[in-house]
C-alpha cells in the first residue's frame, strides 16, 4: 500500500471512506522506533516521523497538509474537526488538537489521525450519515467510555449507532496485559458485572485486562450491533506493531480515517 505495510477492514470496503492502521514496515525511523513510527512525542528523529508521515498520507492518495493530530490523555475528550482543521499537529506536536482522545468529522478530505501503542484504536464510520471517527482507548479510555462519546459526538452530525460500522485495531493481548486492583475497580464501576467478561484474575494476586474486549462492550452497550463491530485478530507486542509494554522507548502506530473527497452527503 503506497510503500507501507497497513491493516485494513474489509466491512468498510465498498464505500467512500479509507480507513488503514499503520504497522511497523515502510518507514525510515532507525533504532527502537523503526521504521515506520509516527509519533513526534516519542524521542525520534523529528525529520524521519515527517517522511514516515508522508508515506501514509502517500498511501491514502493525499497530503500531509490533511491530517489532524490530537494530544492524547487516555481521557474521553472529543473534538468535532472541519476543514479549517487541516494541518493541525501534522508538522509539529505543540500544535495538536489539545487534550482529547476522539477526532470526529464529517468533512470529505479530513483525515483524522489517532496514534497507539498497545492502547486500541477504532474508526467508526456511518455510511448514510457520511460521518467518521478514530477513537484512542486504552483501560482508561474504556472505562470512561470514550467510544460511546465519539457515537454521541456523531448522533449530533445525524448520525446513528445502529447504522454504524467499527474497526477495532490491534491492541495488547488480553493474556499479555496485567493489571492491579485500581483496574480491576474501574472496570467494575464502570461496566458492572459485564466486567467479568473482560477482565480475570491472573492467580498472582493481579488481573489480566481484554482492552479491545471491554471496548467492544462500550460500543455494543452504546449501540452499534455486534455483527457491525469487527476486530482485527492481530494484538500489540508481537513485532509486527510497536508496543509499548514489549520496549521502551518504542514508536506509536496510527490509525488514520478519511471521507473521500467528491462523495454525496
Amino acid at each position: 500500500m503506497g510503500g507501507i505495510e497497513a491493516l485494513t477492514w474489509s466491512a468498510l470496503g465498498g464505500h467512500d471512506v479509507d480507513a488503514l492502521v499503520t504497522t511497523r514496515a515502510g518507514g525510515v525511523s532507525a533504532g527502537p522506533y523503526s521504521t515506520l513510527n509516527l509519533s513526534l512525542a516519542v524521542g525520534d528523529d523529528p525529520a524521519a516521523v515527517l517522511e514516515n508521515r508522508r508515506r501514509v498520507a502517500a498511501a491514502l492518495g493525499t497530503d500531509l497538509a490533511d491530517f489532524v493530530f490530537a494530544r492524547q490523555v487516555h481521557g474521553a475528550g472529543v473534538r468535532v474537526v472541519t476543514a479549517a482543521d487541516r494541518g493541525t499537529g501534522a508538522f509539529a506536536v505543540d500544535e495538536t488538537v489539545p487534550a482529547v482522545d476522539v477526532l470526529v468529522t464529517a468533512e470529505p478530505g479530513v483525515v483524522l489521525t489517532i496514534l497507539a501503542a498497545d492502547c486500541a484504536p477504532i474508526v467508526l464510520y456511518d455510511p448514510v450519515a457520511r460521518v467518521i471517527a478514530c477513537v484512542h482507548a486504552g483501560w482508561r479510555g474504556a472505562v470512561a467510555r470514550a467510544a460511546a462519546a465519539a457515537l454521541a459526538a456523531m448522533e449530533e452530525l445525524g448520525s446513528r449507532p445502529a447504522g454504524v460500522i467499527a474497526g477495532i485495531g490491534p491492541a495488547i493481548a488480553p493474556d499479555r496485559y496485567q493489571v492491579g486492583p485500581e483496574v480491576r475497580d474501574a472496570a467494575e464501576r464502570a461496566l458492572g458485572s459485564l466486567a467479568a467478561n473482560v477482565i480475570r484474575p491472573d492467580g498472582t494476586g493481579r488481573w489480566l485486562f481484554d482492552v479491545a474486549g471491554a471496548n467492544r462492550l462500550v460500543l455494543r452497550e452504546a449501540g452499534i450491533p455486534d455483527a457491525q463491530i469487527h476486530q482485527t485478530p492481530l494484538p500489540t507486542g508481537t513485532g509486527y506493531f510497536f508496543s509499548d509494554r514489549a520496549a521502551r522507548p518504542c514508536g506509536r502506530l496510527a490509525i488514520v480515517a478519511r471521507l473521500r473527497p467528491g462523495g454525496a452527503r
